[in-house]
C-alpha cells in the first residue's frame, strides 16, 4: 500500500476502527515515514491498459457516494503519464449523475477488476474535464478510433494514490473474448486428442461419410445431441429441413447396427450435423448403446443426408406439430421457414417440461409463434390436435414427428376437418 493512498483514507474514524479490530499495528507503519507521491509503475500501467472496464466512484452535494460501471474496448482507459489517466466519455442515458458529482467535488475513486486473475486495483484522484475547445489535443488522444459514439467530454484523473487489494473474495469471472480463447484452447487440444484416436481407433459402420464426435451436449436426462464433423472439419454434403442420416450402432452383442436420426438444424455451416438421441430402456437397444458408447472423438461412417420429409416450396403457412424427441426435424424445419420469413407456427407436447429437448432455445427463439404443452405437469396443458387444426389457415400444410398416437391423432382430426391428406405430411421413428 502507497503511504499517499493510506495518508488519504486512514482517517480519524477508520483508524478507530482498525484499533477496534485489531488491524491498526500492521497499517501504523505506513504513516511512518513522509508521504510518497502517487507513481505508476510498469505494474499498475499495463494492468490499467488491459482493462476493459472500470467501477467509478463520485459524492453529490447530498452527501450520498454514487457508482457508475465504465466500460469499453482494453484499453480505453488510457496511462497519460506516472501520475495521470483519462478517458473519453461518451453519450449515456442523460442522466449526468457522476459528470454533476464531478462538476460540485472532482475527487473520484475508481476500482478496477481484473476477474480471471482475481486481482483489483484502487486510485483515488482528482477530475478534471477537458472538450474539444478547451484542449483539442488531449480530449482527441482520449478518443478510440474505432468506436464510433460520440464523444461528449473528457475525463482526466490526476492520481493522489493507488492500492492493490488483496484477492480474497473475489469471484473469477471471464469476458467474452476471454471464454472465446479458453474454448479454441479446448478444441486445439480435442484436435490433438482426435488425431490420436483416429491412427489407433478405425471408425464403425460402412456409410460413405467418415465422421468424429466433436461435441455432447445434455438436453435433458434422458437425450443427448451429438455434433459430427469432417475428420479434417471440412464441408459436409448439404442437408434440407427434415432430413436424417444413418448411423452406425455396436450393439451389445457387438454387432453393428444402423438407425436413423433427424438433423436438428439445417442454417448455420454446413461442416457439421448434430442430432439428438432419446434414451429409451424399452427400445432395441440402440439409443443405449450410442449413450453408452458414443464419446468425443469416437469415429463413425454414416450415410449422407437423406430427406423422406421435406418441406414445401411455396407461400403456404406451415403448422408444425412434434411429440417428444420428435421435435428434432420440427426444429430444423422451423429455422428455414423463419430464415425465408414464412408464415408458422410450432406445437411442442411432451408429458412434463424436463423431457423437451430445446424447449428454452425454442422460446428465445421463435417467441409467440412457438407453444409448448405438457400433459402430465401441474398446471400443464394438453395440445388439443382438433383446435390447432380447425385454427390454422385453410391451406396451411402440417408436418408432424413423434410417437405414433400423435401422428394418429393428427390424421383423424385431419380427416374430421376435411383436410386433403397432400396437406398433411408426417415421420415417425417410433
Amino acid at each position: 500500500m502507497s503511504s499517499a493512498f493510506s495518508a488519504i483514507t486512514f482517517t480519524p474514524n477508520v483508524k478507530a476502527q482498525q484499533s477496534q479490530m485489531g488491524s491498526r499495528s500492521a497499517y501504523a507503519a505506513h504513516e511512518q515515514s513522509a508521504v510518497d507521491e502517487a507513481v505508476l509503475g510498469p505494474a499498475e500501467a499495463g494492468f490499467i491498459a488491459a482493462r476493459d472496464s472500470f467501477y467509478l466512484g463520485t459524492v453529490g452535494e447530498s452527501g450520498w457516494p454514487y457508482v457508475q460501471h465504465r466500460g469499453g474496448p482494453a484499453g480505453f482507459l488510457k496511462v497519460l503519464d506516472a501520475h495521470t489517466i483519462g478517458f473519453a466519455d461518451y453519450t449515456g442515458n442523460r442522466q449526468y449523475i457522476s459528470t454533476g458529482n464531478i462538476a460540485g467535488d472532482n475527487r473520484v475513486s475508481l476500482f478496477l477488476m481484473d476477474y480471471p486473475n482475481q486481482t483489483r486495483l484502487k486510485i483515488l484522484g482528482r477530475t478534471e474535464v477537458v472538450t474539444e475547445e478547451s484542449n483539442p489535443d488531449l480530449f482527441l488522444q482520449l478518443q478510440d478510433p474505432h468506436y464510433r459514439a460520440r464523444v461528449e467530454r473528457g475525463m482526466v484523473i490526476h492520481i493522489e494514490g493507488f492500492d492493490w487489494n488483496c484477492p480474497k473474495y473475489i469471484t473469477p469471472r471471464f469476458s467474452q473474448d476471454e471464454v472465446a480463447r479458453q474454448v479454441q484452447q479446448a478444441i486445439a487440444g480435442m484436435a490433438v486428442v482426435q488425431e490420436a484416436q483416429t491412427l489407433t481407433q478405425p471408425a464403425i459402420g460402412n456409410g460413405e461419410l467418415e465422421l468424429s464426435i466433436t461435441g455432447v451436449r445434455e438436453l435433458t436426462p434422458r437425450i443427448r445431441a451429438y455434433e459430427l464433423r469432417a475428420l479434417d472439419w471440412g464441408e459436409l454434403p448439404a442437408a434440407s429441413a427434415g432430413a436424417h442420416i444413418e448411423v452406425p450402432v455396436r450393439l451389445n452383442d457387438g454387432t453393428v447396427s444402423t438407425r436413423q436420426y433427424s438433423l436438428t438444424t439445417s442454417s448455420g455451416p454446413n461442416n457439421v450435423y448434430e442430432i439428438a438421441v432419446l434414451q429409451e430402456d424399452s427400445g432395441r437397444g440402440g439409443s443405449q448403446a450410442i449413450h453408452q458408447t458414443w464419446k468425443l472423438g469416437t469415429r463413425l461412417r454414416v450415410s449422407s443426408p437423406i430427406n423422406h420429409f421435406p418441406l414445401h416450396d411455396d407461400e403456404r403457412p406451415a403448422v408444425l406439430i412434434a411429440g417428444g424427441i420428435g421435435i428434432t426435424p420440427i426444429k430444423a424445419m422451423a429455422e428455414a421457414l423463419k430464415a425465408r420469413s414464412a408464415a408458422f407456427e410450432i406445437h411442442y407436447a411432451a408429458k412434463v417440461p424436463a423431457d423437451m429437448a430445446f424447449h428454452h432455445a425454442l422460446q428465445a427463439g421463435f417467441g409467440p409463434r412457438y407453444s409448448a404443452y405438457s400433459s402430465r405437469a401441474p398446471g400443464g396443458r394438453r395440445l388439443d390436435v382438433d383446435a390447432v387444426m380447425q385454427g390454422a389457415s385453410h391451406d396451411a400444410v402440417f408436418y408432424v414427428c413423434g410417437p405414433v398416437a400423435l401422428i394418429e391423432a393428427v390424421l383423424a382430426a385431419a380427416n374430421r376437418l376435411g383436410i386433403e391428406p397432400g396437406r398433411v405430411q408426417y415421420e415417425s421413428f417410433y
